[in-house]
């Protein structure tokens, strides 16, 4: 058995590095409105009360759940990984246009339909972020893997709350969901610096992206 050696843990390829990163801008930044999302919903949206939070809170959630699985189903009946990446890309910028959108709703059926948008983005991150991330780990370092991502993505969530709630405070809701496109779109961008490592090309007389086995990756 090989001794334990922190450098040898701490290699971990481009991509899983990459996908750390981008979970982090995400989850950091849609980390900022979750202590004040209530308050932001009964400040700025006429006729709002927490009933209406409530029913936020169930079409985002309904909407999601019943949407991630099929998802995930029609990705899987593809072959190759490039239906993964593309729709993980579309999902993280729609996240972007959705935090923009909460700036400029009023009403309540305006805002159920921003949580409903918000729901299907996060449902195309659901299917495709984890199952990217997964066929790309390490060997013999899974465990280590998925637990870096947790706990990055954890400190940073915690971070963001208590920064969030500063920032509401201070320069109101609009700046906060801006910024949160902005690292909704970042997450987004992260992701888009590897796809020759997601999706690798052919040879150059073929035009369409294959699945490669990344446990050969160069670190």
């Amino acid at each position: 058995m090989e001794p334990f050696k922190l450098s040898n843990v701490m290699k971990i390829n481009k991509l899983v590095r990459f996908f750390v990163l981008s979970d982090l801008f995400l989850l950091m930044g849609w980390g900022f409105v979750e202590p004040v999302f209530a308050l932001f919903v009964v400040q700025r949206i006429v006729g709002a009360t927490l009933i209406t939070v409530g029913w936020a809170a169930a079409i985002y959630l309904i909407v999601r759940a019943l949407l991630q699985t099929p998802i995930a189903l029609i990705l899987d009946r593809l072959d190759g990984e490039s239906d993964d990446f593309y729709t993980l890309v579309m999902g993280l910028l729609l996240l972007g246009v959705t935090a923009f959108l909460y700036t400029s709703i009023s009403g309540i059926w305006e805002f159920y339909f921003v949580q409903g948008v918000r729901a299907i983005a996060m449902a195309c991150y659901g299917a495709t972020w984890p199952a990217i991330f997964g066929r790309h780990l390490d060997a013999n370092r899974h465990a280590f893997e998925w637990s870096l991502d947790s706990t990055i993505v954890g400190i940073g969530a915690g971070i963001s709350g208590v920064l969030g709630s500063a920032i509401a405070n201070a320069f109101g809701f609009s700046i906060l969901f801006f910024i949160v496109g902005i690292m909704s779109l970042l997450s987004a961008a992260i992701i888009m610096l590897v796809p020759h490592i997601t999706l690798p090309r052919k040879s150059l007389q073929e035009s369409f992206f294959l699945q490669k086995d990344h446990s050969t990756l160069t670190h």
